[in-house]
């Protein structure tokens, strides 16, 4: 166990992260208020919702009240498209971020200089918790751009007061000489991208001992655990889960750190968390569901209870630790992305960690739901070996038949040829695949 596993950071924002929780709950109580305050004011699509439900100013609510109040949804964003839900005046937006877009469909979201102190901070707490000070060297391979990842680490790590290589993402092999030559000890990136570079050092002969790095907060993607633990096996260092998206404020909404025992603390004094399930109803804490955020501290383009499509689970804080904040599990999937096949719900990340407890298996793969057949859909599972002389036909078998126990459901493994699976280069992986007609999505499956 290195020192970075073994020490508690000291936290990076005492009188937020470490508030006593009832002072906390007056805080967010008040901080609602204002933001209904702000939403009636601003006349918006936010704001007659609150008067169908009855709502005339903040004084009417509080926290037990807000499991009754209206929801925003991504559909909200895309009915008012570009900026239909900005509260702000045009003239205090300073930056504008948004998503890649689902079919086209772009989700914007406009920051005022507020915004992004807010965000700064949040991420300063995040990198604080990942034991990053003042004498780090950050290696930055999330993108810039529109995007909320790179320019979201940006801020957080000088706001702390370390160093940013500002790398982007792409560019392996200059992402590696860097990496070699400047020796930072902070990697940030997706996952997916941590264990292609990872890969990538291995194939040259580099081993985890030459790099300087000890700590990786990666994010932007679902992860399970044994994606952390072929992280930490190929770098050799201590990777922890960072959350976050764009309609929120990006990165820095909830992070794991050193002590938070694998769970992320979620910064709920600007973020208030709630989760819901498929009835819209509230659920107990350690009972997965939708996760639906309030941003009570946002001014460009705040939101009341805002529906993130991401399935996760809220508990409380570590007993005894410094840190009081509420916690939230991993991201286990996205109501969005659940496939259901023949009568049964499947998230890939329950696909995921079946196949990476196989020691057989490289960390590369694809779920294809397979409707050519409409009467029957099929759900089609491809990997890599890690041994390319290995048996393939008994590794499909077992495969299929712990994904069986796992799921449920029976299904179809392949076992392709390693490089036949696209590699996330340049970003996120895409792992979810649907196959209606046509070519096959990879080669090997026609």
């Amino acid at each position: 166990m290195t020192t970075a596993q073994r020490v508690s950071p000291p936290l990076a924002a005492p009188a937020a992260e470490g508030c006593d929780p009832e002072r906390r709950r007056e805080q967010q109580e008040r901080r609602l208020r204002r933001l209904v305050d702000r939403l009636l004011a601003a006349d918006g699509v936010q704001a007659g919702r609150l008067r169908e439900a009855g709502v005339g100013a903040g004084a009417d609510v509080g926290l037990d009240d807000l499991h009754r109040l209206p929801y925003v949804t991504k559909q909200d964003f895309w009915d008012h498209y570009p900026f239909g839900l900005r509260t702000a005046p045009a003239s205090d937006v300073v930056c504008v971020h948004g998503t890649s877009g689902t079919l086209g469909r772009q989700t914007l979201v406009p920051y005022t200089s507020h915004d992004v102190e807010v965000w700064s901070e949040v991420m300063a707490r995040a990198l604080g918790g990942a034991g990053v000070t003042r004498r780090s060297l950050v290696h930055c391979a999330y993108g810039y751009g529109l995007f909320t990842g790179g320019l979201g680490f940006h801020h957080g790590v000088m706001r702390l007061g370390a160093a940013v290589l500002p790398v982007s993402s792409g560019g392996t092999d200059m992402q590696l000489r860097l990496m070699l030559d400047l020796g930072p000890d902070v990697l940030c990136c997706t996952p997916s991208y941590g264990i292609y570079l990872g890969e990538s050092f291995r194939s040259t002969g580099i081993t985890s001992d030459q790099l300087s790095l000890r700590v990786g907060l990666f994010g932007a993607e679902p992860w399970t655990e044994q994606m952390r633990v072929e992280i930490e096996r190929l770098l050799g260092i201590r990777a922890l889960n960072i959350y976050g998206l764009t309609e929120i404020i990006g990165p820095g909404v909830a992070c794991e750190s050193l002590d938070s025992e694998g769970l992320l603390n979620i910064a709920e004094d600007h973020f208030y968390p709630e989760v819901v399930g498929v009835d819209g109803e509230p659920v107990p804490d350690g009972e997965p569901g939708e996760l639906v955020f309030t941003t009570l501290t946002k001014t460009g383009l705040p939101l009341l209870r805002y529906r993130t499509g991401d399935i996760a689970a809220l508990c409380g804080p570590v007993p005894g630790s410094a840190r009081t904040l509420r916690r939230m599990s991993r991201v286990i999937g996205r109501a969005d992305d659940m496939l259901i096949i023949r009568g049964v719900n499947v998230f890939p990340s329950e696909v995921e960690a079946v196949l990476l407890e196989d020691r057989r298996v490289a960390p590369h793969y694809m779920v294809i739901e397979d409707r050519r057949d409409s009467s029957r859909p099929e759900l089609l599972v491809a990997v890599e070996p890690y041994d390319e002389g290995g048996d393939v036909p008994v590794l499909e078998t077992d495969l299929a038949a712990a994904l069986a126990e796992r799921l449920g459901l029976s299904c179809v493994v392949r076992v392709l040829q390693p490089g036949s699976i696209p590699r996330a280069t340049n970003g996120k992986a895409r792992r979810v695949v649907r196959w209606s007609h046509g070519l096959a999505p990879l080669p090997g499956l026609e």
